[in-house]
């Protein structure tokens, strides 16, 4: 199996550190690697958009056509992972800021988020969640968006005080906190659902 994390720009060695363990526990060989060009997502099984800055991250896959590839990845049923930042680029519908930074999205997610709903970095904090199909699980929230709506093929995994914060949609998932700082659970999951092609 060979599982890519986008690093163009944030939170990637994380991602790579908990996949590999989380590949050990599940006993699947294989590779994590950080890709920043063209051409590696598309000989993926598994695709992680790691969090950082929304804007950013979306300049540069678009400039550099790895945004293609993810979509033709989604398309053809693999599993791919937007956590934080990674969520707000997954969605089809974002906020104002989204709109005034003119930052494109890969419209995987039929969901509504908003930037930056949980405050400011200082306003980080940790939590327990419940999230469906994997159970109770710690989750961090950093400078986190939110899901204010979502579709009706999109299935709602987690919430927070009644505000969405993790979905899946088919082979999409998008989580907004970052399940890659406390633990192997998320990540087994979403290997999981590579193994169920």
């Amino acid at each position: 199996m060979k599982v890519s994390v986008v690093g163009v720009q944030g939170d990637v060695e994380e991602h790579v550190i908990i996949t590999k363990k989380a590949m050990q526990n599940l006993g699947i060989k294989g590779d994590v690697i950080i890709t920043r060009k063209f051409g590696a997502v598309s000989k993926s099984d598994v695709v992680i958009i790691p969090g950082g800055e929304s804007t950013t991250i979306s300049k540069l896959i678009f400039a550099d056509s790895i945004a293609e590839e993810i979509i033709q990845l989604a398309e053809s049923g693999k599993p791919i992972m937007g956590t934080c930042a990674g969520l707000i680029i997954l969605s089809r519908f974002g906020d104002e800021q989204v709109e005034k930074t003119r930052t494109k999205l890969l419209g995987l997610l039929d969901v509504k988020v908003r930037r930056n709903a949980f405050g400011r970095q200082k306003e980080s904090f940790q939590t327990k969640l419940q999230m469906k199909r994997i159970g109770e699980i710690d989750a961090i929230f950093i400078r986190a968006p939110v899901i204010e709506d979502v579709g009706e093929k999109v299935e709602i995994l987690a919430k927070f005080e009644d505000k969405i914060v993790a979905v899946q949609q088919d082979n999409i998932l998008g989580l907004a906190f970052h399940p890659e700082l406390v633990s192997t659970k998320v990540h087994e999951y979403l290997l999981s659902l590579a193994h169920n092609l």
